[in-house]
């Protein structure tokens, strides 16, 4: 089962991007690119050398080069519990609701 992005957010999953520039494989001297997103862990990120090594075994055009970018969008600390809501549409005071 697929987990939700926030949920992997707040195990300390942070989004990463890479470029992978590749050779196509009847025109070596030809270079094109290939950006792949996920959720990933840093300092390891075991998601991204997990498609690399993916790539390398099976697609025949053999990379040049990996750039990639992460961003840990949300840590545990940065996470609250909401336990009240406005009501903008009709605010007076009867509108706020507490769970």
């Amino acid at each position: 089962m697929e987990k939700h992005p926030v949920e992997l957010m707040l195990k300390g999953y942070g989004l990463t991007t890479a470029e992978m520039t590749y050779r196509l494989p009847d025109h070596c001297h030809v270079l094109n690119t290939f950006v792949w997103q996920d959720y990933d862990l840093a300092p390891d990120y075991p998601r991204l050398f997990e498609f690399i090594e993916f790539w390398h075994d099976s697609i025949e055009g053999p990379l040049h080069s990996v750039r990639f970018t992460h961003r840990k969008q949300l840590s545990a600390g940065e996470w609250r519990h909401v336990v009240g809501e406005f009501d903008l549409g009709n605010f007076s005071r009867g509108n706020l609701r507490l769970h």
